[in-house]
């Protein structure tokens, strides 16, 4: 529970700090590649399962052994939907190596994941 939060806390922060300097100190060279819409997706999707990642954790909490079990795989597979996902993305952004966006579907599915496990654990809430 607490490490869910904590986790998603991180993720957090991290897409704050990111979509700032990408806003600020990385602005021409997103916009001179092309990449801007990029860096936002992969900036949004990192928030968006950051606070996903919490509300697992304060669900853990409140909920009985088999629903929590679910809720732990629910944030795993967003934490590593997360990293796969956007880090997919922000490689691209920084590398311009397109070949990368090869892994954001896995990225993709495992974020899938996480929303049909939370779904399945609020059914055991």
């Amino acid at each position: 529970m607490k490490f869910m939060i904590q986790a998603g806390g991180i993720l957090g922060a991290l897409a704050v700090a990111l979509g700032a300097f990408g806003a600020h100190a990385l602005k021409g060279m997103l916009e001179a590649s092309g990449r801007s819409d990029t860096f936002e997706t992969a900036v949004k999707y990192q928030f968006y399962h950051a606070l996903a990642m919490v509300l697992v954790g304060l669900l853990m909490q409140r909920a009985g052994q088999d629903a929590v079990r679910l809720l732990g795989w629910s944030g795993n597979a967003f934490a590593i939907g997360v990293i796969i996902f956007s880090g997919s993305l922000y490689a691209i952004c920084f590398t311009d190596i397109t070949k990368f966006g090869a892994t954001a579907p896995i990225g993709g599915l495992a974020l899938i994941a996480g929303w049909v496990l939370l779904i399945l654990a609020a059914g055991k809430i």
